[in-house]
């Protein structure tokens, strides 16, 4: 684990090195290195968990103020499911500064999704101990809320439910969504949706597949609306 590499990207001057470097300790580690006083990351990713759900609760409680709680729940899972924080890891480059067993790291266990997932809860953990729950918040407000604004799971949220009961109230009202561009070659395209409500463009939104910008347009109405 390289300390200032990781203070200096995360911005983050860790206090207690020895919490921050047990996050990234993997138990084959521990195993293998028994004449070393190390404990693994298995503690401070539960801990680490219970942060996280937290943070994210109150972030879309105060995001949202008039998203169901069932709909809250389902995009809270989307964010904190094992591909989500899997992916938050690599996005950081955690797999690099993982402590492994030889045999652990013989088996690509730096690439995989699930230890991954792990470290990425046990570091929230770490900076949690090691400095409080206000910048175990700042950091998911770097790292992790600016997805959750830019829609990166809408997977987990029917935006277009959603705003379909929103407009129903009144009846006058009518919902279409136009794909009005495509960017990329054709393994990598991005669509461009709009959303019209009585023939005005009241939301747009850019996805891999047309479902997914016609969902962000829906998402960027909703705020619309909301705000």
């Amino acid at each position: 684990m390289d300390r200032r590499k990781l203070e200096e990207m995360l911005s983050i001057p860790f206090h207690n090195i020895d919490v921050i470097r047990q996050a990234f300790t993997h138990s084959s580690y521990v195993n293998e290195h028994r004449n070393v006083h190390f404990s693994d990351n298995e503690r401070l990713e539960f801990l680490g968990d219970a942060v996280l759900e937290l943070g994210v609760s109150q972030y879309l409680y105060r995001k949202y103020p008039s998203m169901p709680e069932g709909e809250m729940t389902k995009l809270r899972a989307a964010i904190v499911c094992e591909p989500s924080l899997e992916a938050f890891a690599r996005s950081l480059n955690f797999g690099e500064h993982i402590l492994l067993g030889k045999g652990e790291e013989m088996t690509g266990g730096r690439n995989r999704p699930a230890l991954l997932a792990d470290v990425f809860e046990a570091f929230l953990g770490a900076v949690y101990l090691d400095q409080g729950f206000d910048t175990a918040l700042n950091f998911l407000e770097k790292h992790v809320f600016p997805k959750i604004d830019t829609g990166a799971f809408s997977h987990g949220m029917d935006y277009k439910s959603k705003l379909q009961e929103v407009v129903q109230k009144d009846k006058n009202q009518t919902i279409e969504y136009k794909i009005v561009d495509e960017k990329g070659p054709s393994h990598n395209k991005e669509f461009i949706a709009e959303l019209l409500i009585n023939s005005e463009v009241l939301g747009s939104g850019i996805g891999r597949t047309k479902k997914e910008a016609e969902q962000r347009a829906a998402k960027d109405a909703l705020d619309k609306i909301e705000n």
